[in-house]
């Protein structure tokens, strides 16, 4: 007699619930979203998730209401021409992840056919939306197969990374030259 008191209650109580929600209702309306200065009647448009001008990548044409932050582009977080140059500095190396967001490149372990014992990796990071000598730093990884035929981390030359850094400036300043003239 218990389990048919608790069955008979629980649908009634399902009962109530569906008649309270007014399922099918064709005079029932949904309230419209409104913002400040949005909505249907607004004449403004409404802004996306990345800001009044949308997502840019490469773009170096600006509003002009925005201020030069000497990046190009304002969908990235880093200097585009800092980002842009990084790309194609290590182009050769297969890409592992890139963060155009967070200025993270990271690539896949590359074995030069001169040297197939040997493989390296790099880890680059724009530090920011100016382009300045300290806005790149690179860290380059590289292992050598042993005896065994395992990867075993070797050292790298300190001066290696600065390289790097130092080719990925140079083509970031090719960049923005390029820009600018055209």
């Amino acid at each position: 007699m218990g389990t048919r008191l608790i069955v008979s209650l629980t649908g009634a109580g399902l009962m109530a619930v569906l008649a309270g929600c007014a399922w099918g209702d064709p005079n029932s309306t949904y309230p419209e979203y409104q913002r400040a200065g949005h909505g249907p009647h607004s004449s403004t448009p409404p802004q996306s998730v990345f800001g009044g001008t949308g997502l840019t990548l490469f773009s170096t044409d600006k509003p002009k209401d925005q201020a030069d932050e000497g990046g190009g582009g304002s969908g990235i977080g880093v200097n585009s021409y800092l980002w842009r140059a990084s790309l194609d500095t290590i182009a050769f190396m297969p890409l592992a992840s890139a963060d155009p967001f967070g200025g993270v490149i990271i690539t896949d372990w590359y074995a030069p056919a001169e040297t197939p014992n040997e493989r390296l990796k790099v880890n680059i990071l724009i530090l920011g939306r100016q382009l300045r000598a300290d806005g790149v730093k690179a860290t380059v990884f590289r292992q050598n197969r042993d005896s065994t035929g395992a990867w075993a981390d070797a050292a790298v030359a300190p001066e290696t990374a600065t390289e790097l850094e130092d080719a990925i400036l140079s083509r970031a300043r090719q960049l923005r030259i390029a820009s600018s003239e055209s």
